[in-house]
């Protein structure tokens, strides 16, 4: 047996455990209470959606294409396909949310490949925009190793596979 003060230990342990267990379960049944339909609709709704764009078989992708010619390093590059990236989630955020939905659903595919100099990235922004598909070309601020307003890296997407192919799928692996 143990001494009185861990006796006493535990028990205040215990005390304060089921107090706590109590406490909790009381303040989840009353917030239930107040809450309860307005959290089954909304659970309601995001799952009514889901089942809408998971319906929708087709596969959605991004492909951010950079520019080959002005020999970036590996970690430009890969800031410049993070704002490319994030600036096409934006602009799909708000101009196409049905494939940008889809595109979250099924796993967010980006790929990345490259062009050869700054006129082949234009002629792509404009095909891809002529297509319906969210762009999002990113020029250089000029901080470190590119010139002021060069233009960098061109988010197509997140579009359907098929269509951003049509515009991109003859490009190389960056």
């Amino acid at each position: 047996m143990g001494s009185p003060t861990m006796e006493f230990d535990r028990t205040a342990a215990m005390i304060s455990a089921t107090i706590g267990v109590g406490l909790g379960i009381a303040i989840g049944w009353g917030l239930k209470g107040r809450n309860s339909k307005a959290i089954t609709k909304n659970v309601l709704e995001d799952v009514t959606e889901t089942v809408k764009v998971m319906g929708d078989s087709r596969d959605r992708k991004m492909v951010l294409v950079v520019r080959n010619d002005l020999k970036m390093g590996k970690g430009k590059i890969a800031a410049q396909c993070a704002h490319a990236a994030v600036g096409a989630v934006e602009k799909a955020s708000r101009k196409d949310p049905s494939n940008l939905r889809q595109w979250r659903l099924t796993g967010q595919q980006k790929v990345v490949v490259k062009v050869e100099d700054e006129a082949s990235l234009l002629d792509l922004a404009e095909k891809a925009i002529a297509s319906g598909l969210v762009t999002c070309l990113i020029s250089d601020a000029g901080r470190t190793q590119i010139a002021p307003g060069s233009k960098t890296v061109l988010g197509v997407g997140p579009g359907p596979c098929e269509l951003v192919d049509q515009v991109t799928g003859h490009l190389k692996l960056l």
